[in-house]
């Protein structure tokens, strides 16, 4: 299977994969942050932190950002890293387990629910610039430039 193909199958399982809930051995956990060699740092709902590796399958074709929700497993082998991603969980994989009392209580926050809508990216490195007042600012400067000339 060629590097293109594989990738393709990749996205499509993880942005269509069925929606049924975790085992009993898995749990859900928050990104916190990447540590790099495919190991991430996150939190579990117990609030308790530790590593966690990402399967071969998804290296080079999935990506994994502070604050997004995985679904591991544990390993028992190895002090440090002390589970294995399974699922990438999506906006609507979290919804889903909202609806079926499997999402932990400890990740609920008021803010998720209010931009549940919002999946548009907005650039914080840009400022915010109203047209109403680069307008009125422009019309400004031109009339104090021409009084100060004059």
């Amino acid at each position: 299977m060629s590097r293109a193909t594989r990738r393709k199958h990749v996205q499509l399982e993880v942005l269509h994969d069925d929606f049924s809930a975790p085992t009993e051995n898995q749990r859900i956990v928050k990104v916190l942050n990447s540590r790099g060699n495919n190991l991430h740092e996150v939190e579990a709902p117990d609030k308790s932190t530790f590593l966690v590796s990402m399967p071969t399958k998804y290296r080079k074709n999935v990506w994994v950002k502070r604050g997004d929700f995985v679904l591991i497993e544990p390993i028992e082998e190895g002090d440090k890293v002390k589970g294995e991603m399974v699922r990438i969980l999506t906006h609507e994989h979290i919804k889903y387990f909202k609806k079926d009392n499997v999402w932990p209580k400890e990740f609920d926050v008021k803010k998720e629910e209010k931009s549940d809508g919002d999946d548009v990216f907005v650039n914080t490195n840009r400022p915010v610039v109203d047209s109403d007042e680069t307008s009125d600012s422009s019309s400004d400067d031109g009339s104090h430039k021409s009084d100060s000339d004059s």
